[in-house]
């Protein structure tokens, strides 16, 4: 299945950081959007910013437009501020990108643990990311992202309903 490209990819001016507030504020939106669709499709959930430029999500060479690198920074930014992306160094030159927040994560699993009657089990990583319980509900795009979201889980979820055990990655209900 190829990616679809929202409208606004090609109209030329959304390559442009817009100076009326309230348009930028839709663009980043936009942005942000495409941003996080366009890796969760490609099972992207790492991010190089002097790739970035080049990246098809950024570059679109149809139109002959990119984004410039200042811009993709303020994407980002707007991306870190919303709770799904996570600079990886302190150079700011690699993040995580998170196709969902920990908390959604951390609901999504609880739901899911609820659901299969799970309440007060343990059960590891494995057993959550690829276990046959999991196929259809969700838990399938979990599998990419797993190792980098566990951690932000533990610090970011309900204490009172998840316990994350980070040296044999296990999980307490």
């Amino acid at each position: 299945m190829s990616f679809e490209w929202p409208w606004q990819y090609n109209f030329p001016p959304f390559f442009t950081l817009q100076p009326n507030v309230d348009t930028r504020q839709k663009q980043l939106a936009a942005w942000c959007s495409l941003a996080l669709s366009y890796c969760r499709h490609h099972k992207l959930y790492t991010l190089d910013v002097m790739e970035a430029q080049e990246s098809p999500v950024f570059n679109n060479k149809k139109i002959e437009r990119k984004l410039s690198m200042e811009a993709i920074q303020v994407v980002f930014e707007e991306l870190r501020k919303k709770g799904n992306l996570e600079w990886l160094d302190k150079n700011k030159s690699r993040c995580l990108v998170m196709w969902r927040r920990p908390e959604e994560w951390g609901k999504l699993i609880y739901q899911w643990v609820s659901k299969n009657g799970m309440v007060n089990s343990v059960f590891t990583l494995y057993e959550l990311s690829n276990g046959d319980d999991t196929e259809g509900e969700g838990m399938l795009s979990f599998r990419a992202q797993e190792k980098d979201c566990v951690r932000h889980l533990n610090r970011k979820y309900d204490k009172r309903k998840i316990a994350i055990i980070s040296y044999c990655m296990q999980f307490c209900f």
